[in-house]
């Protein structure tokens, strides 16, 4: 069976190609007065925005993965930049506006900001202080702009701001020694998250190109170095043009968990995923042993579960029973797991994956792929 999620993948590539080689007329576009050659990908998928590649190459983002140290989590890291998407779709339509990686904070300006606050870096968002008691609370930010067509060019409409606030503060009392930590109340990460955004609105507003467009700022709490999902975005501001001050916050009440959950852990409310979960993973082990581990990620939104990602690692080496066990899979996946949210199964062993698993919320089927070698 064709995965629907490559075959998307494809479409939108073919379509890159496509205007790239036709050159479309309705995607060039000035940009700073200056010609350039401007395409926008092809939309597959409304779910998806149209990006724009400029001549001939895509523009990476020039403040996304500066980190005030390295993130332990690398789940953070996926987790806040496809949060910070859905956020952005809410007040950006997919159907009006054009995404673009974010161009106006540079590299240095966003490592200014993540730094703390001294003689030298007077624009630090981090406080002063010794690294061994007073924490570090901003620890990732990224820029998203969106972009609407003017004529025959594309302007600046809106940006999307996210910034990753800490949990736990990790430190070393002397360098190469034993690193502690410290953890943090949900209180002080939605102070220090909150003083942090009108401090970076103030920032942006002070530049010319970004006084009169709409801005939106959204926190993220970052996962523990140990937790096995990412953390979550727990707030977001969308600021007008003109102001410089954030007025109101919109609360987002999100959380990750991991199943099986683990002992001393807490778990969702609805323990009728979990037992799903569990009842789906115990009919995959019996009838196939050699099974390392099987995991699964679930997403939550106001007590309701909207997603879940499974995991499952093999040590299976013949292809005919790659083929076997994903199509017993399919089956066991509709007949045991939750209806109605999008789920994603993976299948992987030593050697790397070898088969995917995926049903969309409103399908009642799972379609699949199985990697094959040559």
């Amino acid at each position: 069976m064709i995965l629907k999620r490559l075959s998307v993948i494809i479409a939108a590539m073919a379509s890159v190609i496509l205007l790239a080689a036709c050159g479309n007329n309705n995607s060039s576009s000035k940009s700073n007065n200056k010609t350039s050659d401007t395409q926008l990908t092809g939309q597959a998928d409304t779910s998806y925005y149209q990006s724009v590649i400029k001549n001939g190459h895509y523009l990476t983002s020039k403040s996304r993965g500066v980190n005030v140290q390295q993130n332990g989590n690398q789940y953070n890291l996926k987790s806040f930049e496809n949060g910070l998407m859905d956020i952005s779709k809410k007040q950006f339509s997919t159907s009006k506006y054009v995404f673009q990686e974010g161009q106006y904070i540079s590299t240095s300006t966003a490592e200014n900001w993540l730094g703390r606050k001294t003689k030298s870096n007077p624009e630090g968002m981090n406080p002063a202080g010794s690294n061994t008691k007073t924490p570090l609370y901003l620890q990732q930010m990224d820029e998203q702009d969106f972009l609407t067509q003017d004529g025959n060019s594309l302007k600046l409409s809106g940006m999307t701001i996210g910034l990753g606030i800490n949990s736990v503060y990790y430190y070393q009392k002397e360098a190469y020694g034993a690193t502690y930590e410290m953890k943090l109340s949900d209180a002080e990460v939605r102070a220090q998250g909150k003083r942090i955004a009108n401090q970076v609105l103030a920032q942006l507003r002070k530049r010319k190109d970004l006084k009169n467009i709409p801005i939106v700022i959204a926190l993220y709490k970052q996962a523990p170095d140990d937790s096995l999902v990412g953390g979550n975005f727990f707030a977001y501001s969308v600021n007008n043009a003109n102001a410089s001050s954030v007025s109101s916050w919109k609360n987002i009440n999100a959380k990750n968990y991991v199943f099986p959950v683990a002992s001393g852990q807490s778990g969702p409310s609805n323990t009728n995923d979990e037992n799903d979960f569990s009842n789906f993973k115990t009919q995959i082990q019996n009838f196939f042993p050699n099974l390392s581990g099987v995991t699964a990620q679930a997403q939550y939104m106001n007590g309701s579960l909207t997603g879940m990602n499974i995991n499952i690692t093999t040590q299976f080496y013949s292809q005919t029973e790659i083929i076997s066990f994903t199509q017993y899979l399919q089956s066991t996946a509709e007949k045991y797991l939750p209806t109605g949210v999008p789920i994603d199964i993976s299948v992987a062993s030593t050697t790397g994956m070898q088969s995917f698993l995926s049903r969309g919320a409103n399908d009642r089927t799972f379609s699949f792929h199985i990697f094959n070698s040559y």
